[in-house]
């Protein structure tokens, strides 16, 4: 029996978040309205998933970590594709976000646009409305830019950055329950 408390999941207009049973959801992120996690995601502590104006997709082993906030148009379904991985207090306003592409902490990228397949966009970088970032590029900056293409190595090390946190769903899912603190340091 796993001791984890309950997800915060609500239902808006009788929109009703699905989450894959593989996936890992930290009990303090909130899911409301239409949002669909998929298979092997992780979303971490604080994350907010607000799908009450348009719909929320993570796909397949995606990654949204602590206290990220994701929100969505009515016209345009904010997607995170599969293995995505998106940094510590990250904002994703109704963009779309390339498969294996990082998104780095607190990043933001705005309405309607599109981050390609295994970009980078820097942390603490803005991508505007409707900016693109080309595939295989690293993005950076306030506005942001393309700076360069990303070599091989910096895909593959965004690649294993991926993983742990497939894996890390796992354990969670395994290894995770409410406990009361300890009153000291154990030995």
């Amino acid at each position: 029996m796993n001791d984890t408390p309950a997800l915060r999941v609500y239902t808006f207009e009788d929109l009703t978040p699905v989450v894959d049973p593989t996936a890992w959801v930290h009990p303090s992120a909130v899911l409301l309205g239409d949002v669909i996690i998929g298979p092997r995601c992780y979303i971490g502590p604080g994350a907010v998933l607000r799908g009450d104006f348009g719909r929320i997709v993570m796909e397949d082993e995606a990654n949204l970590q602590d206290n990220c906030v994701v929100h969505s148009l009515p016209d345009f379904d904010c997607v995170m594709a599969s293995r995505s991985h998106i940094g510590h207090g990250a904002v994703i306003h109704a963009a779309h976000i390339g498969r294996d592409a990082l998104v780095g902490m607190n990043a933001v990228v705005m309405d309607r646009a599109r981050v390609g397949e295994q970009a980078i966009v820097a942390a603490m970088s803005f991508v505007k409305i409707d900016g693109e970032v080309p595939p295989r590029t690293l993005f950076a900056g306030v506005p942001g830019r393309v700076v360069r293409d990303l070599a091989p190595a910096e895909i593959a090390g965004k690649d294993e950055g991926t993983e742990l946190y497939v894996e890390l769903a796992l354990r969670c899912r395994e290894g995770v329950r409410a406990v009361p603190a300890l009153t000291q340091v154990e030995p």
